[in-house]
C-alpha cells in the first residue's frame, strides 16, 4: 500500500523509525512517512508526505515483529506526532446532583487496549454480549470519580475523591440517588488468578466519598444485558440479577435441531433493512434466554434483598414518581430471525414496590411487518411512560393508521393518559389527537405541556401547547415550521428536576402575568451558530431574548439550569478547550469552575475557518477548513489535502444551503476523524456539505451522482482557488455512507482526487433491497436508481488508489446473507480484474 500511495501522492521515499521494545518481544521497526519541510512558492516541491494511520486501540498495546512490519502485517504504532495526540485522555464528563447542590466529575481513559477489544463475545438479536461479565461487550468505562459541592457563590467546594475500590477498576452505570446523598455504580475488574471478570454494585457517600460494595453475597450476580438498576427511592434500588437457578450455558448440539426454515404462509409483508446479527437457530434462542433472563430484586442500602416478579427478559425498569409502583417491560417468545429484540413480543406490567401484581398494561405481538416507509411505527400502545409531574399517571400513544405511514388518515396518532390503578373501571383519557407522527412530550404541570409531532415526507414539525388537566382549554399550535429550517428553530425548553427525581419544564418567576419558561437553542444563522436563551410566555407565545452568544471569539452554550436563572454554561474558542462556568441572570455574573489545559499544545495555533462557496446550480455550500500552525498560503506551497465528508438529503435548496456550524468551536481531535492528519502537515477540509436535494415530488437519489459530483467539484475548486491545496494531491474519504460516497467519487469524478479512504462502507445497493439511509423505495420500485448509485456497478471506472477499511465482524451490515466484507470482497475482485489500485484492511 505504501509504495502505491507514494506514487500517487508524489512521495519519493519513506524513512523508518524505531520505538522502545516491549519486554516480551524484539524491538519492532515501524514505518512512517516523514513530512517534508515546508517550501516557499518559489521552490519546487518534490516530496509530499502521506500518513496512513488507522489506530483502533491504545498504542501501548501494539507491537509487531520486524518481519511482520516488512511484510505489511500486524498492528503498528502510528507516527509519534499522532500517537502523542491519541494518548491524551479526554476531559472528565460530569453529572449534576438532583438537587443541583453537587457536581460529579468522571475520569476517562484515552483508548482501550487491544486486549479489551479482542475478548470473546456472543452476538444475539442485535446485542453484543461479554459472556464473562454478562454485560454488553466493549463498553467504555470510567477510571475515577470526584465530587464537589456547588457553593452559593458559584464556586466549587474541595474535591472529594470516591475511594474504596481496587486500583485498575472499570466503573460503569454511575447514577445519583434521588436526594443526591449517594451515588451507585458498578465496579468491574479481572481476577488475576483465573482471569474471570468480576462485576459488583457499589454505593458511595457523596459527603465523604467513601464507597462500599452494596451486595456482598456471592449468590447475587448482576445482569447488565439491558437496564441494570434504577433508584426506587433515596435508599432502595431495583436491580436486575442472574437467576439463582441458572446453570451452565447451553451447548450447541453436534447435530442441528433441523434445517432453517422461513415461511410466509400468512402472506405478511416483511421488509427489513440489512442486518446479520439476528437469532439464527434454536440454539441461539436458548442462548438469548440464558444471558438475557433476569431476576429483579429490591436492594436496600443496608443490604436487604427482596425478589420482585418472576424471572423474565426485562428491558426497562421504571418506578413511578411517587415511589409506589413499578412499570416492568419485558420481551418474550416467539422470537424472530428477521428482527431484533426491539420488535419481539413486548409485555408491560404494573407492580407495587412491595411485590404485588397490579395489572397488565399491554402485551404486543411480534412486529416483523412494520413498513420501511419513514414514519411507520409499531401497532398498539407505544412509548408508555410516567407523567413526570404527577404521582402515578401513565401516558402513551397509539397509531390510527395501523402504524403504516403510507395510509392517509386523520388523526394519525392519539395520545392517551390514565392512572396507574384506575378507579371504577375508568377508561383512558384522550390527551391530544395528531395528524402528524407523535415525537415526544415535555411536561410542565397540569396547566401546560408541550407536544411535538413531525412528518418526515414533508419535513413539517409542530409544537402544541396543551393543558392536560384542564378539559375546557383547547390545544393550540405554538410553533410550526420545516424541520430542515435550522434558522427558524425556536430551541427547546430548559428542564429542571423535581423532588421525585423526574424532569419537567422549568418555570421562571417574573414580575409579569403568565407562565414563563426558558428556551435554549443553537441559533443557526448565515454567519454561523449563535446559541441563545429566550424567555417565553407560554400563554401568549411572546419571546424575549435574554442572552445571546458573542459572535466575536467564543462559543457558549447553556447546559443545565441549576436554580431559577442560575445556569451551568460551557465556553470554548477555536484555540481554547471547553471550560464550564456558573452564570447567573439578570446581573450576568459568571464563575469559572474548570481549568482544563490544551490537550494538544503542538496544535494550539492551528488555523480554522468556516468557508462558504456554491456549486454550479447555485446551491450554497459550507465546509470547515483546517490548516497547520504557521502555514501561510501567500508564502507557502499548496498542501496535500484530505476532504472528509458525509452526504445529506434535503427537500429544499434553501435548507441545504444553511450554515449549521460555528467557527469558534474548539477543534476536538478524535481517533476516527481526519484532524489527526494536521499533525502530519496536511490541509483538512472537514464536513463539506454534500446535499442531495429532492424538491417537491422529486426523489433526491434519482440525481444522486450528479449532485454528489457537483458538490465535490465545488469544494475542490474552492480550496484550489484559495491556494491551500495542490490540485493533484487531494484525497477524499468518509465513514459508512461517506465511504459509499468516496467510492462513487473515484468512479465518477476521477479528475478531482488522487486517492480515497473508504471506511466501513457498503458498495452494492442491490444487496440492500428494502432501502438505505433516507431512501424508502425498494429495489423493485427504483431499480435504475439502486444500480446507478452503486459504486460496485462502476468499479471498472475506478483507476485511482483506494483503501477500503472494514471491521472483520462489522455489526452494521447489508443483508442477512452478506455483510460489508462480502461487498468489499466482490469490489476487490472486480477492481483487481480491471487493474485498479486497492488495499483492503480488516481491523
Amino acid at each position: 500500500m505504501l509504495p502505491l500511495l507514494q506514487q500517487h501522492m508524489g512521495i519519493t521515499h519513506a524513512n523508518s523509525i524505531t520505538t522502545e521494545p516491549s519486554p516480551s518481544s524484539p524491538r519492532p521497526r515501524l514505518l512512517r512517512l516523514l513530512p517534508q519541510p515546508r517550501r516557499r512558492r518559489h521552490a519546487h516541491a518534490k516530496h509530499i508526505a502521506l500518513s496512513t494511520n488507522c489506530k483502533c486501540a491504545s498504542a501501548a498495546s501494539a507491537s509487531v515483529e520486524e518481519d511482520d512490519v516488512a511484510g505489511g502485517l500486524g498492528y503498528r504504532h502510528p507516527p509519534k506526532q499522532i500517537q502523542e495526540i491519541l494518548d491524551v485522555p479526554p476531559n472528565p464528563s460530569y453529572l449534576i446532583s438532583p438537587r443541583r447542590d453537587r457536581i460529579m466529575f468522571l475520569q476517562r481513559t484515552a483508548m482501550p487496549p487491544l486486549s479489551e477489544l479482542t475478548k470473546p463475545e456472543i452476538v444475539l438479536s442485535g446485542i453484543r454480549i461479554d459472556p464473562g461479565s454478562n454485560m454488553r461487550s466493549r463498553m467504555s468505562f470510567y477510571t475515577g470519580i470526584t465530587v464537589h459541592d456547588l457553593m452559593d457563590n458559584g464556586t466549587l467546594g474541595p474535591a472529594k475523591q470516591v475511594h474504596g475500590y481496587a486500583d485498575g477498576a472499570k466503573i460503569n452505570f454511575v447514577t445519583w440517588s434521588p436526594d443526591g446523598q449517594h451515588m451507585a455504580f458498578t465496579v468491574r475488574y479481572e481476577d488475576k488468578v483465573d482471569n474471570s471478570v468480576i462485576v459488583s454494585l457499589w454505593v458511595a457517600n457523596a459527603e465523604s466519598g467513601e464507597a462500599r460494595p452494596l451486595c456482598i453475597s456471592e449468590d447475587i450476580r448482576l445482569n447488565a444485558i439491558f437496564e441494570l438498576f434504577v433508584w426506587v427511592n433515596d435508599s432502595t434500588l431495583l436491580v436486575c440479577t442472574i437467576p439463582l437457578s441458572r446453570g451452565c450455558p447451553p451447548k450447541k448440539p453436534l447435530v442441528p435441531f433441523g434445517p432453517r426454515i422461513r415461511s410466509n404462509e400468512h402472506k405478511n409483508v416483511v421488509q427489513m433493512r440489512a442486518t446479520k446479527e439476528m437469532l439464527k437457530d434454536l440454539h441461539e434462542e436458548e442462548l438469548f434466554d440464558y444471558y438475557a433472563t433476569s431476576q429483579i430484586i429490591l436492594l436496600s442500602l443496608d443490604g436487604t434483598v427482596k425478589p420482585i416478579a418472576p424471572p423474565a427478559i426485562y428491558i426497562a425498569l421504571d418506578p413511578s414518581p411517587d415511589e409506589k409502583y413499578l412499570m416492568l417491560t419485558s420481551v418474550h417468545r416467539p422470537y424472530s430471525s428477521t428482527v431484533s429484540y426491539k420488535r419481539f413480543p413486548k409485555k408491560v406490567e404494573l407492580w407495587t414496590v412491595d411485590g404485588t401484581f397490579i395489572r397488565e398494561v399491554c402485551d404486543l405481538p411480534l412486529a416483523e411487518d412494520i413498513p420501511i416507509t419513514s414514519g411507520s411505527v409499531r401497532k398498539g400502545k407505544r412509548l408508555i411512560s410516567w407523567r413526570p409531574d404527577m404521582p402515578s399517571t401513565l401516558y402513551w400513544v397509539e397509531a390510527q393508521d395501523g402504524g403504516d405511514a403510507n395510509v392517509e388518515v386523520s388523526p394519525r396518532d392519539i395520545v392517551y393518559m390514565e392512572l396507574a390503578d384506575p378507579l371504577n373501571g375508568e377508561k383512558p383519557q384522550v390527551l391530544l389527537k395528531l395528524d402528524l407522527r407523535y415525537r415526544r412530550i415535555s411536561w410542565c404541570n397540569g396547566s401546560h405541556a408541550l407536544v411535538y409531532e413531525h412528518w418526515y415526507k414533508t419535513r413539517r414539525t409542530r409544537t402544541w401547547v396543551i393543558s392536560p388537566d384542564c378539559k375546557d382549554v383547547s390545544p393550540r399550535v405554538l410553533f410550526e415550521r420545516s424541520s430542515e429550517d435550522a434558522y427558524s428553530n425556536p430551541g427547546s425548553p430548559m428542564m429542571c428536576r423535581t423532588h421525585a427525581g423526574t424532569f419537567v419544564i422549568a418555570k421562571i418567576k417574573t414580575n409579569y402575568e403568565g407562565t414563563y419558561i426558558l428556551l435554549k437553542g443553537k441559533g443557526a444563522t448565515p454567519k454561523g451558530s449563535i446559541p441563545f436563551l429566550d424567555l417565553l410566555n407560554i400563554n401568549t407565545g411572546v419571546k424575549e431574548r435574554i442572552w445571546e452568544n458573542s459572535k466575536e471569539k467564543y462559543y457558549e452554550s447553556c447546559e443545565i439550569q441549576l436554580n431559577h436563572l442560575k445556569l451551568l454554561v460551557s465556553k470554548e474558542s477555536r484555540m481554547e478547550p471547553t471550560q464550564y462556568y456558573i452564570k447567573a441572570w439578570p446581573d450576568k455574573t459568571q464563575v469559572q469552575i474548570t481549568n482544563y489545559s490544551h490537550p494538544y499544545p503542538q496544535l494550539a495555533l492551528l488555523q480554522k475557518e468556516v468557508i462558504r462557496y456554491q456549486r454550479e446550480d447555485s446551491v450554497k455550500l459550507t465546509a470547515t477548513l483546517y490548516l497547520s500552525p504557521g502555514y501561510d498560503p501567500s508564502k507557502d506551497e499548496p498542501l496535500p489535502c484530505l476532504i472528509w465528508s458525509y452526504p445529506g438529503e434535503f427537500k429544499s435548496r434553501e435548507a441545504a444551503g444553511q450554515v449549521r456550524r460555528s467557527p469558534n468551536k474548539f477543534a476536538r481531535i478524535r481517533s476516527n476523524f481526519p484532524l489527526l492528519w494536521l499533525a502530519r502537515g496536511f490541509a483538512i477540509l472537514a464536513d463539506p456539505t454534500i446535499p442531495i436535494i429532492g424538491e417537491r415530488d422529486q426523489e433526491a437519489n434519482d440525481r444522486y451522482i450528479e449532485q454528489l459530483v457537483a458538490s465535490a467539484e465545488a469544494a475542490v475548486n474552492e480550496i484550489v482557488r484559495r491556494g491551500v491545496a495542490h490540485p493533484d494531491k487531494i484525497a477524499v474519504g468518509g465513514h459508512s455512507y461517506g465511504a459509499f460516497m468516496t467510492a462513487n467519487l473515484l468512479a465518477h469524478a476521477p479528475h478531482l482526487f488522487c486517492c480515497g479512504i473508504a471506511r466501513s462502507g457498503a458498495y452494492n445497493r442491490t444487496l440492500t433491497p428494502f432501502g438505505f439511509q433516507k431512501e424508502v423505495r425498494t429495489l423493485w420500485e427504483a431499480t435504475d436508481t439502486y444500480i446507478k448509485m452503486s459504486p460496485f456497478m462502476s468499479a471498472n471506472r475506478i483507476k485511482k488508489p483506494i483503501i477500503l477499511i472494514h471491521g472483520e465482524d462489522d455489526s452494521k451490515v447489508t443483508t442477512v446473507m452478506q455483510d460489508k466484507s462480502d461487498h468489499l470482497q466482490a469490489a476487490l475482485l472486480l477492481l483487481l480484474q480491471v487493474g485498479s489500485s486497492i488495499r483492503s484492511t480488516s481491523l
